[in-house]
């Protein structure tokens, strides 16, 4: 099979050939026909002193599974979150972090839709969201963002902001749903909000919990770093809430299923529409990753292998 790999940190993405994995106890091997491309797993490869495989969301069809797997059989279509090599024809998902993608909808619309989806759900979670409130979401045209504009709509706030990199961006926000679209560079970001979430972190940290109205929460689900004064927090009684959707997945299977079920059922109420940016052949992959660099993709980025 091919697989994508580098070699030192920053080295150049190219296709090699590797034989396919056999699944060991619980886990599913999976032929690959999407890939989502994140922007934790570019960053690494940018700042990792040691390469890493390279991971993140499929979708595809169970080609075979290991000992002791009961929920799913071959031929069965799944997605789920990769830790291994992803970026490969043939990949190996664990059973507890697979779910079975519904006739409807497709390997692409599956990849765009659930993981980022489930972090943009749990972010709202985290966040305390109330009707009523104003919502911002930072990085709001990415795969994250652009769902959680959404989701933040159909959970009943009352205003959404969207801050993008790019003033470029702010239709396909605002077609989203968001009521007002900002940039980061922006002198001023319009009047409060009741909750942040931000995906950016960095030195956007600051001007974001500045957006905070008193007693307002910052969701960070970021891997961007970034340092929070604690003044900042003090005036107006602001939080800031760690948020990371490994955690819930392991720790609260049952929670995280449901909010799976959640994801499709607003996917087949037709309320949840995930955006794709571009798909790229597997031996694109370092374009696909150039576009998620350069903050130019306006939702997901997958891979077809």
């Amino acid at each position: 099979m091919r697989r994508v790999r580098y070699e030192s940190a920053k080295g150049p993405l190219f296709l090699e050939v590797a034989p396919v994995p056999e699944p060991g106890p619980g886990e599913l091997l999976v032929r690959c026909e999407a890939v989502g491309v994140t922007l934790p797993v570019v960053r690494k490869v940018s700042e990792s002193a040691e390469p890493i495989p390279l991971g993140g969301e499929l979708a595809g069809e169970v080609a075979a599974v290991g000992d002791g797997v009961t929920r799913f059989r071959a031929g069965d279509r799944v997605t789920g979150l990769c830790f291994g090599h992803g970026y490969a024809d043939f990949a190996l998902l664990h059973e507890a972090m697979a779910s079975p993608v519904p006739d409807e909808a497709s390997s692409v619309e599956a990849v765009a839709l659930v993981r980022s989806g489930l972090v943009a759900l749990g972010a709202l979670e985290a966040a305390r969201l109330e009707r009523g409130e104003a919502v911002m979401v930072t990085a709001a045209a990415s795969g994250v963002g652009h769902l959680a504009v959404q989701l933040a709509r159909i959970r009943g706030a009352a205003r959404v902001v969207g801050a993008v990199s790019d003033p470029a961006k702010a239709d396909f926000v605002r077609a989203l749903g968001a009521d007002e679209v900002i940039a980061y560079g922006d002198d001023r970001w319009g009047e409060p909000v009741d909750c942040v979430l931000d995906a950016v972190g960095g030195e956007l940290l600051t001007p974001a919990i500045a957006a905070l109205a008193p007693g307002g929460r910052l969701v960070a689900y970021s891997s961007g770093g970034g340092t929070i004064q604690a003044y900042d927090l003090l005036v107006g009684a602001r939080s800031v809430i760690g948020f990371q959707m490994a955690r819930i997945a392991r720790g609260q299977p049952e929670l995280y299923e449901l909010w799976r079920q959640e994801l499709w059922r607003l996917f087949g109420d037709g309320l949840v529409r995930p955006a794709v940016h571009a798909e790229f052949a597997l031996e694109d992959a370092a374009k696909a990753h150039e576009a998620i660099e350069s903050r130019a993709n306006l939702g997901k980025v997958v891979l077809r292998p």
